[in-house]
């Protein structure tokens, strides 16, 4: 594994991700996608179960997925937290210090949405700290926001920039 030291002499980076970080990586981005496209059965079923009415089927096992994939996210964001803290991560692509800043604020975005979403998901669905479900549904539009501004930097960096950053997320170094 080729290593590149960063300004800290004492801390080591790797020279590129892993296949479990890259797997981890879509398959998070892949679930996360299903929960914004299907995740509104859940309010739906919700809103039947409180005004009495019977949900539609569908309606029931999307909400039941929406459950379950919620947690799997929870587990495996853990898994991949675990994975970076302890291979780590590549040094960020060359660029302007805002670029860095950028990418930096946006990656620790996605951590934390990752992991506060499925547990607000957790609360507003058993109730534990109120009415903590807008909070949980808020996240939908901070989202869809940031993996639009990924997509379009990781895109910007293979075909303007041609630096090879989108590819570190495609081939296990």
């Amino acid at each position: 594994m080729t290593v590149h030291r960063s300004a800290d002499p004492s801390h080591r980076r790797p020279a590129g991700y892993s296949l479990a970080q890259i797997a981890l990586h879509w398959i998070i981005a892949g679930l996360v996608l299903w929960q914004l496209v299907f995740g509104e059965a859940m309010a739906h079923v919700h809103d039947d179960f409180l005004e009495g009415r019977s949900s539609d089927p569908s309606e029931v096992a999307q909400a039941t997925l929406h459950w379950w994939i919620g947690l799997a996210v929870l587990g495996l964001v853990v898994l991949r937290l675990a994975l970076r803290l302890g291979r780590g991560a590549p040094a960020p692509a060359p660029g302007p210090a805002w670029q860095v800043r950028a990418a930096t604020s946006v990656h620790h975005l996605f951590y934390l949405l990752l992991v506060l979403v499925p547990l607000t998901g957790l609360a507003a669905y058993y109730q534990w700290l109120g009415p903590v479900g807008e909070l949980h549904e808020l996240a939908k539009p901070v989202f869809i926001v940031l993996i639009a501004l990924h997509a379009a930097a990781a895109l910007w960096h293979q075909f303007a920039v041609r630096d090879g950053t989108l590819m570190r997320m495609v081939r296990p170094r």
